[in-house]
This record gives structure tokens, sequence and C-alpha cells, in this order.
């Protein structure tokens, strides 16, 4: 495996850090609140980067929201390439693709993923869906939404035909908002005929898990290098705190940590580009984004002192990031019983997965 970048996926990546240093400032996310910014989406959108997404696959994505983490910029990047560009990209119809594609890569077809853990949303069997999901990330930014039924077929909805959205606040300001539907019409990912097929199912929650993994490696980098520049200036009885032992100890494991998760999504992203399965990969990138990262969090709060615990301070949002990640992934627990499933159903057919 190599994860050299390719020198598009490195001019993306570089193309994504100047536009989120430039815009996603700390002055601009105070004043954003708990919405998006809107501006900086256009900027994102202007540039290419969300069509960009297609040609340097699922490792290029996954770099330009390290980007995103490193800012904790307040744009639905993630949602929209995930259950929107990459999931038409590869699971729609020749149709699906020509008319959403296009508005998704300019910026005015958001598309936000509803994936209820056990099947929230049922279809009646005439392209209509009854249900809810308590709490769907960026779905007041967005103009569609892709939903999981109970039999994991995967549904897009348009928010203009029946679906009710509540706003609902959550750890991070992920525009995020509680939809409920009552016979919303729909139209099935990759026509009628794919409703039941599960594999796309499976890409799509893989994708998303490896996707948001990367997002959290830049909220903990980010994170982690606030905690290093502040310790290095900050004086305590005449030594910067950074050259007391504990003090590197923490960050040397916060580094560690993050390297993990890192690489983890690096390695299920090469995966998936290269055609390879990576089920089981995404899954431990997400156990390494879930577990590590609300550790990593904790230890740049931690490591600025009071000044930490400043609802107004950089480092602050970081923390609130990098737990709605953790509880976005899914608690460790919970991926590491997936994991171990998988590999166990693997075994028993003599490997391979799904």
């Amino acid at each position: 495996m190599d994860f050299t970048p390719t020198e598009a996926q490195a001019g993306a990546r570089d193309l994504a850090a100047r536009i989120f240093g430039d815009l996603s400032t700390h002055d601009r996310l105070k004043a954003a609140g708990t919405g998006s910014d809107p501006q900086l989406w256009k900027s994102l959108c202007a540039a290419g980067l969300i069509g960009a997404v297609q040609e340097v696959g699922l490792l290029g994505l996954v770099l330009l929201l390290e980007e995103q983490g490193r800012t904790t910029a307040q744009v639905p990047f993630a949602a929209t390439c995930v259950y929107g560009l990459l999931a038409v990209a590869a699971h729609g119809t020749a149709e699906q693709r020509e008319r959403l594609l296009p508005g998704i890569g300019d910026g005015s077809v958001v598309v936000s993923g509803a994936f209820p853990a056990q099947g929230g949303v049922r279809e009646s069997g005439s392209g209509e869906l009854t249900g809810s999901v308590p709490v769907v990330p960026w779905l007041l930014d967005a103009t569609h939404v892709l939903v999981a039924d109970a039999g994991r077929g995967l549904w897009l909805v348009s928010r203009a035909d029946g679906a009710e959205v509540t706003p609902v606040e959550v750890t991070a300001p992920w525009s995020a908002g509680r939809l409920v539907l009552d016979h919303a019409p729909a139209e099935p990912l990759g026509g009628v005929d794919d409703t039941r097929d599960t594999g796309a199912h499976t890409d799509v929650l893989a994708t998303a898990r490896t996707a948001f993994a990367g997002l959290q490696a830049g909220v903990c980098a980010g994170s982690l290098a606030r905690a290093v520049a502040h310790t290095n200036t900050r004086e305590q009885f005449g030594r910067p705190l950074a050259t007391r032992q504990a003090v590197q100890l923490r960050a040397a494991d916060a580094h560690m940590d993050t390297e993990a998760i890192r690489v983890t999504a690096y390695e299920a992203a090469w995966r998936r580009d290269a055609g390879l399965p990576y089920a089981t990969h995404a899954l431990t990138a997400a156990w390494w984004a879930s577990e590590a990262g609300q550790r990593v969090v904790h230890t740049g709060q931690h490591l600025h002192g009071g000044v930490g615990a400043d609802l107004d301070h950089p480092v602050h949002r970081h923390f609130l990031w990098g737990r709605q990640l953790d509880a976005y992934l899914g608690c460790g627990g919970e991926l590491l019983q997936e994991l171990g499933e998988l590999i166990a159903m693997e075994s028993e057919v003599g490997g391979g997965e799904a």
C-alpha cells in the first residue's frame, strides 16, 4: 500500500488548507454561532473542491477533511461528499448521476445522511417513507437526505417533498435536525431494482466511517497543535510548561493516538480507491477515531489548564467536535463488537469482506 498523495490529491489538500485557514478563523467561527458559514461553503464550491472528490477519491477526501478538522470549519463538507457525491457516483443510476452530481459539485445540492441504528424508517412499497430519525447532522443545510430504511435500502428524499425537519442541538455546531417522514415520496438510489441491494448500504456506511475518521484526525491534530503552542509559551516557575515531563508524555500519547487515527483512515480509504475489501478497515478506523479521539481532545483541553474550559477559546471547539464525532461514529465497545462479528462471519465463509 502507498499513502503518498497524488499530485491532484496534494493540490486539492493544499488549496483546502488555504481556504479553511483564511476563512475559518476564530472571529468568523464566533460570528457563525451554531450555524454553518455560507461564505466558506461558496468559496469551497467555487474552488471546485466538492467536485474534485470524484477525481481524488476517498483518500483525497480524507486529506481534505483533515484540513477542515484542523480549523473546525462549520460547513457540511463531509456529509455532502459521502452521502451525496460518492454515494450517487458509485450507486446512482445514470439519470441520477446526470441530474444530481453537477448540483452537488457546485454546492446548490447539499446532501445529509440519515442512518438510524435500528431502522427507524419504513418503506410502504409504493416509494414512500414513514418514520423518524432523531438526529441527522447538517440536516438544516441539506436540500436532500440519503435515508436508509429498515431493510437497509437507500432512498433519496428531497426536503421540499414532505420531509418535516426540526432543529436539534448537539454537542458540536453541526446544524443538526430531527427528520420525520410521513408517507414522504422518495426515490431509490440506483433505481427500483436496487432498493434491497445491501451492498450499497454497506459501502456508504464504510465510506462514511472512513471519512469521519479522517475528519477526527484533523480535529485531533488541531487540538494538539494548539496545546503544543500553549505549553511552549505558558511558563510556570520560570520555565515553559512544555519542559515538564508529565506534559511531554501527555502530548506524546496524544500524538500517537492522532497518528493511529490518521493511518487507519488512510488505509481504509486507499483500499476503497483500489477496489479492495475495506469494511473491517473502516470499522478499525472508526474505532480509533472514537476511542482515541476523545482521549486526544481531552488532553488538548487539559494541557491548556483553566483556559481550556473557556467556551470562547478555540481549543474548546476541538473538544466539542471530538466528542461529537465520538458519539456519531459509535462507542468503542459497539464498534469492536461489530468488527468481531464481521471477522467471525468472514472466517465462516472462508474469508473476504462483503
